[in-house]
């Protein structure tokens, strides 16, 4: 290499051209590459940064009455009843409400059903940091006890965290809440986490309920969502399911 620089400086010159484009196509070269940089740190960024709280909540116009029993949120008071265990990060849950929330909410209101709400934390470890799964299951706990949980459940789900990203904080989960209509007891629930053991125990035992079991990919077992009607395994596209929503 030192033989090789000391041949290059003793090179006669070359007459008669430029270096401005050299120069120019460097110069584009890095800022190119200074973009490229930036694009990917904001979208990692983004990827990790919580959702922006300041938007306004998807509100339901919901008539039925919510109430806890055991941890587990009980909407409306018909005679067959839903069983739906979810997962706040869950994006199978998203789309189920997506599809199906509508008639959900149409059911309960015309008194048809009854769904008992299962929050589950099958997805702890995957947000950034962990343990998004416990706190936006129990702010969903809360808002039932508290009278906003239609318009938080949906809100939640219509924009959800990413699943791998970072989730909502406790203070993002107390102002939806509030937007949400929550009244004045929801603030101190979901900062004690009172529902947070709740959640955690409503996975152990769904997670070891033999009848909770489903098949999928050639292995068995708990998934979210998971949903029963009136005690039996269900999916979306079963007619009784169809049925029971009218």
């Amino acid at each position: 290499m030192a033989k090789q620089r000391a041949r290059g400086r003793g090179s006669a010159p070359t007459v008669g051209r430029s270096r401005t484009p050299t120069i120019i196509a460097v110069v584009t070269l890095l800022v190119l590459v200074g973009v490229i940089a930036v694009a990917v740190i904001s979208a990692q960024s983004n990827k990790n940064a919580a959702l922006p709280v300041n938007q306004p909540v998807t509100p339901v116009n919901a008539t039925y009455q919510t109430t806890v029993q055991n941890g587990v949120i009980v909407a409306g008071s018909g005679r067959t009843t839903l069983d739906v265990y979810e997962d706040a990060l869950c994006p199978a849950c998203k789309q189920f409400e997506s599809v199906y929330g509508q008639r959900v909410t149409d059911a309960l209101n015309s008194g048809k059903i009854t769904v008992r709400y299962h929050m589950v934390n099958l997805l702890e470890q995957s947000s950034v940091p962990p343990g998004y799964s416990t706190l936006g299951g129990n702010a969903l706990i809360c808002a039932a006890q508290n009278g906003a949980f239609p318009t938080l459940h949906k809100t939640l789900y219509d924009r959800q965290p990413e699943e791998g990203g970072a989730g909502y904080t406790v203070d993002d989960l107390v102002t939806l809440g509030k937007n949400s209509g929550a009244g004045d007891g929801y603030e101190s629930c979901v900062r004690n986490g009172t529902y947070s053991g709740a959640v955690a125990q409503n996975y152990q035992q769904a997670s070891t309920n033999p009848a909770l079991q489903q098949s999928s990919g050639g292995s068995t077992g708990f998934g979210t969502p998971t949903i029963q009607l009136d005690g039996r395994l269900v999916q979306p596209n079963d007619p009784q399911f169809a049925a029971a929503l009218g």
